[in-house]
């Protein structure tokens, strides 16, 4: 999946604007998400604000038995952490189904070693939905099936407006289909994100989602 240059991307794009950082790669933060939900003070489906991202520059690892979407674009772009540049493939995808989503972090934690930060989701009949999904991916394997795709179209174009530079590579297609999904991701936005049947864990060691 690709993403535009973070130092190209304008402002007046107002459906990419919506678009937050849903997993934050930091156990404090996913900590008190848990805590909220318990709580009741957050409800599963997270409605996420905008922000400019800066990344940490750790990867994220995603896997799911399928995701199935429709509005499909992607392109290549270069996303930034504080003192570092990263090409990435930035993929757009209106509306998804992700079914036994697994998402994981390997963080380090001083005193500890190496600790996995690891959230599951849309198991069983009940996937986890997405929209307005964006991932910033720099590896992507499955099986995949696009319906009434264009490749090669200027991603300035996109009818959604991604917010692309003029004259980007782009493609673009109705619907996607990838089964036995494994993707390596330094960000995940979406406009909103429902986990059905949440479960996030922490645990020392490296364990990640594959």
């Amino acid at each position: 999946m690709t993403f535009p240059d973070a130092g190209a991307r304008p402002a007046g794009h107002t459906r990419w604007k919506r678009l937050g950082l849903v997993l934050m790669p930091t156990l404090l933060i996913s900590a008190v998400l848990v805590v909220a939900i318990g709580m009741g003070i957050l409800p599963v489906s997270l409605a996420v604000s905008a922000q400019s991202l800066v990344l940490s520059g750790q990867n994220l690892k995603i896997s799911a038995d399928r995701l199935q979407g429709t509005g499909f674009t992607q392109y290549v772009g270069v996303d930034r952490a504080k003192n570092k540049t990263y090409p990435e493939a930035l993929s757009g995808i209106e509306s998804a189904d992700l079914y036994n989503l697994c998402q994981s972090v390997v963080v380090p934690v001083p005193g500890i070693g190496k600790a996995t930060l690891r959230i599951g989701a849309g198991g069983g009949s009940k996937p986890a939905h997405a929209d307005h999904l964006v991932v910033h991916t720099d590896d992507l394997a499955g099986n995949a099936v696009f319906r009434n795709i264009t490749i090669g179209q200027d991603a300035s174009t996109f009818k959604d407006g991604t917010g692309a530079p003029a004259e980007t590579f782009g493609q673009q297609a109705d619907t996607v289909r990838i089964e036995n999904l494994r993707q390596t991701a330094r960000a995940v936005s979406a406009g909103t994100f429902q986990l059905t049947n949440l479960h996030l864990s922490v645990k020392a060691g490296d364990k990640p989602c594959y």
